[in-house]
Order: structure tokens, then sequence, then C-alpha cells
């Protein structure tokens, strides 16, 4: 199986989308890489940090796609995750608390003409201040918006279905460890799931399977969407990765972990490798794995 349209790709085989040492030669191996694990399409993503280091990440890969026809053939865009979302321990994840902000349109049209008009998706945090107005300006700009490393109450998701969003990254991920056992964000999301697409991390470590299992079950088919949430460390193995400045240490299971080993730091398994996994683990069969990997995503961004 190949054609894998993959959402969120932060880096991969060695090369860090938000290293601010990334080169043309070093983004054309990457997709290189990826085409031949069977990737058509993938979103680099940039995550949450200072402003301008943001906006300078952006416009690097902007102008490697706009300079090389191999690199366009493959980059279906750019994903912007943050820098609005939440600030708290746990929903913040691997992105640093201190560079997090409120939404505002201004800074979104400063993200968005970085990638000149290669910005296909933004998440954010659907309670931070300003999140209501730029998800209305983003989606009236044709980009998609997903909420993500948020803790939105169910009144700020639907709030925020009703101006346009239209996915939730990564969800059983960019929350805290120990949540309110009934009335929390995966909870609040999977109630909406039939409103919104959802995107999971099928790597067996970001959700145990029994977990992933039950989340699937209760997604409509045409609303889930498998992301690898991949970082440079994937496709090659254990070891010490970067990942935006900090060290990510994959361990002889590939879960990647953050500095500390009480949180995941992206994700070191590829999406050929997740296929099998839920194949293998789940028994997903061939049809749905296509639609997760492949028809969904594309539908998203095509509106």
């Amino acid at each position: 199986m190949s054609g894998y349209v993959d959402l969120q790709v932060n880096g991969y085989a060695g090369v860090d989308f938000n290293d601010d040492a990334l080169n043309d030669h070093s983004i054309i191996s990457l997709c290189r890489r990826m085409r031949d694990d069977g990737v058509a399409s993938f979103l680099p993503t940039i995550i949450t940090d200072d402003f301008p280091v943001m906006i300078r990440r952006i416009t690097r890969v902007a102008e490697a796609v706009q300079s090389h026809a191999e690199v366009a053939e493959i980059v279906g865009g750019i994903h912007v995750e943050g820098p609005f979302i939440s600030p708290l321990p746990g929903f913040v994840g691997a992105h640093p608390a201190d560079c997090v902000c409120d939404a505002s349109i201004d800074a979104a049209m400063q993200l968005i003409d970085a990638g000149r008009g290669l910005v296909r998706l933004v998440t954010l945090a659907p309670e931070v201040h300003g999140a209501i107005e730029v998800t209305r300006y983003l989606t009236d700009h044709s980009i998609v918006v997903a909420a993500g490393h948020s803790d939105a109450s169910i009144a700020q998701l639907r709030a925020s279905i009703d101006v346009g969003l239209k996915l939730f990254t990564h969800l059983g991920n960019g929350c805290p460890v120990q949540m309110h056992r009934h009335d929390n964000i995966i909870q609040r999301v999977l109630s909406l799931s039939d409103q919104i697409k959802i995107s999971f991390i099928a790597d067996g470590h970001h959700i145990p399977w029994f977990a992933l299992g039950n989340y699937l079950q209760r997604v409509p088919n045409d609303n889930i969407v498998i992301v690898t949430d991949a970082i440079s460390a994937a496709g090659l193995g254990p070891g010490f990765h970067r990942l935006a400045g900090q060290m990510v240490e994959v361990d002889q299971h590939l879960a990647a972990w953050a500095e500390g080993h009480q949180q995941f730091a992206g994700c070191a398994t590829t999406m050929p490798q997740m296929v099998q996994m839920l194949a293998g683990r789940l028994g997903i069969d061939a049809e749905r794995i296509d639609r997760w990997t492949r028809i969904n995503p594309t539908e998203l961004l095509a509106g």
C-alpha cells in the first residue's frame, strides 16, 4: 500500500524542519526518503517557537518548495502547529510554554504570508484569547483549522466548529497524563466526532492499542485521519535526535521521549510501520487504512 497523505511531519530520516540549519539538500533528501516509503504528499510541520523563528522556518520550507520541482511534487503545504495553543502543563506538550501566545489575526497573517500561499493547516487551542476570530479568518481564506494542545470546553469546541473548525490534531496527546475521569478533552472531542475529523498517532506509544481501538470504533470512518507526527528520528531507529533545538531520546521500542522521560516529543515511527501495526494489532482492513491514510486527509485539504 502507498500513496499516503501525512498531515503532520516535523522531520524524517535525520532531517528536522524546525532546525535553523535546514537547507535545500536536506529537504530534498527527506522528500526522496518519504517517497521511497510510500508517501505521496505530506505537510512539513513548524511548531511553536519565538515568533520570528517560526516565520523564518516557514519561509525556509516555502522557498524550497518554490525552488525545487521534486519538493513541490510531494509537499502538499505547510502545517503550523502553534503558537496559539494552551500553555498549561501537559496540554502544551513538548512545545516551549514561554513561546505560546494569544491568537490574533495580525499574527496569523504574518504566519500565512511567510508561507507564500503554502500554509494549508493551522493547529490552535479554541479556548485561547482570539481563537474564534482567527479560526473564522483562516477558514475564510481556505486554510484548514484544527484544534489541538487544548483543554477547550464543549461550548468552546462547538463555537469553533460553528466558525469553521474541521479537525482535532492527534487526539489523546497534547494533554496531561492524568485528567478528570469523565469531563476531559478526549471525551469532549469524541462526543463531537460526527462533526469534525480527528487525527491519531498510531504507533502504540502515544495511545495504547486497546485505547486507540476504542477511539476508532467511536469515530465515523470518514472522520479518522492517521498522522505520524514524525520527527527526524523517523526511519532511523533508537538513539538521540534533535527536535527544534531539544534533545529527544528514541528507545528500543521506538518511543520518542522529551528530556526527563515525562512526555513524548513527536514520533519515530513511519507511516508504513503504522499501517502494518494497524492491520496486525487491531485487525484494520486495507480499505479502511486507505481511507484513513489517504482519502480522508486528501478530502480535508481539498475543502
